[in-house]
């Protein structure tokens, strides 16, 4: 959530487009439309919905434009903003004093206390200290790609020993979120756009949208199927950056979420070895394991901690994860391209 601020100039243009986006496809009165937006998450934003004309879905997704602006900046960690309580202005009182919180935000953090506990830590919220320890060399390594470095393992080691969750509290009746170490940073990264995705798909709901695929970045989440009654066809993204525009696999969706995880899109090279921004909480460094993990899930907070997860664990012991919950499956994308899933992705492997 950092840097790209295209205002909504990019949800105008996109409105301009609808009529050309959309002549090639109707059902029932309804025509299919597109826009498109860059300015929230640090991501491309896409909502693909029907609506009865150009006006009606135009506003529509204003309305989800600005309620995703809310999110970008409930759960901003760089940025303050006048009359917002966020999770920059949590960490900058660490040690210090309570903060208020947006009810969302408490929201937001309860799921990842519940998250940390589902995936015995490997989901941690309470990372920021050794995340932002990365996110700094890796932009100083992008910069300047002659000079770029690892962090010194002694900064992250000690970085590492203010990543406890259980100092993190939450005073519900008070409305407040405070953080008993002076050190502790939060980091919503893992599970921030997916609450945003599930979110924006039940108000979708409320505004009378029926139809409607949202796509944040690598969180895709499905409102019901397409007018005809059809599932939404998403496609698994093949994992290396020579690939992209390429698909491994197709997945129909229907009122559920589809989010990959995956080593090819942020990362940096030192000595010319990539090293992507998903760090392990048990050793401080980026996962290795495999270049991709997509777990589909009827909740999209869920899928996004969960694509992370398993991200940071070995193949088997991911599937024995997956296997023990219910309402998720997991589609991983190996090294050398073959594909592994859990036993209700509904993908034959040997395709």
């Amino acid at each position: 959530m950092k840097k790209k601020y295209i205002m909504s100039a990019a949800l105008l243009f996109s409105a301009l487009l609808l009529a050309v986006l959309s002549r090639h496809s109707s059902f029932g009165g309804m025509q299919r439309y597109e826009a498109t937006f860059l300015d929230v998450f640090d991501t491309v934003t896409s909502i693909t919905g029907y609506a009865k004309s150009e006006e009606i879905f135009t506003e529509q997704v204003e309305l989800l434009h600005a309620k995703l602006q809310r999110y970008h900046q409930l759960f901003d960690i760089y940025h303050s903003y006048e009359g917002v309580h966020n999770i920059k202005d949590i960490n900058d009182a660490a040690g210090r004093r309570p903060v208020e919180a947006d009810p969302e935000v408490i929201e937001l953090l309860k799921l990842g206390q519940d998250m940390y506990r589902r995936t015995e830590g490997k989901v941690n919220i309470a990372y920021g200290s050794v995340l932002a320890v990365w996110h700094e060399y890796r932009e100083a390594g992008i910069e300047n790609p002659q000079n770029a470095q690892l962090p010194p393992a002694d900064l992250l080691g000690a970085c590492a020993e203010h990543t406890d969750i259980s100092k993190l509290v939450i005073d519900e009746g008070a409305g407040t979120v405070f953080l008993e170490d002076e050190e502790m940073r939060l980091d919503v990264g893992s599970i921030g756009k997916g609450f945003a995705a599930q979110r924006l798909a039940e108000y979708a709901r409320e505004i009378g949208m029926e139809h409607v695929l949202f796509s944040l970045g690598g969180n895709v989440c499905a409102v019901g199927a397409k007018a005809d009654g059809t599932p939404w066809r998403v496609g698994i993204e093949k994992p290396r950056p020579e690939a992209q525009g390429s698909y491994v696999q197709a997945v129909e969706l229907a009122g559920r979420s589809l989010v990959t995880s995956g080593d090819y899109q942020r990362y940096y090279e030192v000595d010319g070895r990539r090293y992507c921004h998903i760090i392990d909480p048990e050793t401080g460094m980026p996962a290795e394991f495999f270049p991709s993990v997509t777990v589909m899930a009827e909740d999209s907070g869920m899928a996004d901690a969960f694509s992370t997860a398993l991200f940071v664990m070995g193949q088997e012991e991911g599937l024995a994860l997956v296997e023990e919950l219910e309402d998720v499956e997991a589609l991983w994308v190996m090294e050398d391209g073959g594909i592994r899933c859990s036993s209700g992705f509904g993908i034959d492997e040997e395709e």
